[in-house]
């Protein structure tokens, strides 16, 4: 059985929740949008695994958002970090792949060739090292050739 509503009751405004955030909560964001965060991804994922995995153990403790700002901000302060070492180190090489996934629809495959002079660049100076998870056999980021070149 379907039920009939009037278009009258659909609400189109965005909710907000009224409940301001804790003052505890209050801590400077990242700074970054997708494709910056995108292109930097498994690079703050090496950077900042031991405090990625302190978070992940503290929200599996206890689902309260509370419970675990502590461990939160430390994984956004390790990402500014990075954030910051990229912009002072690879800046130039770091913008081209960025741009590249915000013109291709965020994928990977498209942008193999600014991402090679992109980790090129952070493995040389920065010495970080890209895992990528359930990666078999050769990662494609090492790879001599590949399809999407």
């Amino acid at each position: 059985m379907s039920t009939y509503r009037e278009a009258s009751h659909i609400t189109t405004g965005k909710f907000v929740d009224p409940t301001p955030a804790p003052a505890e909560a209050a801590h400077p964001e990242v700074g970054a949008t997708s494709a910056p965060l995108k292109s930097a991804a498994f690079f703050i994922g090496s950077y900042c695994k031991d405090y990625n995995e302190d978070f992940m153990l503290c929200k599996n403790e206890n689902n309260d958002p509370a419970h675990c700002l502590k461990e939160g901000r430390k994984v956004t302060r390790c990402a500014m970090d990075l954030i910051t070492k990229l912009r002072e180190n690879c800046e130039k090489e770091w913008e081209a792949h960025y741009k590249c996934l915000e013109k291709h629809n965020q994928e990977y495959y498209a942008c193999r060739k600014p991402e090679r002079t992109f980790n090129e660049c952070v493995f040389s100076k920065l010495k970080l090292e890209k895992v990528i998870p359930g990666a078999s056999n050769t990662p494609v980021h090492l790879r001599e050739s590949t399809i999407y070149n």
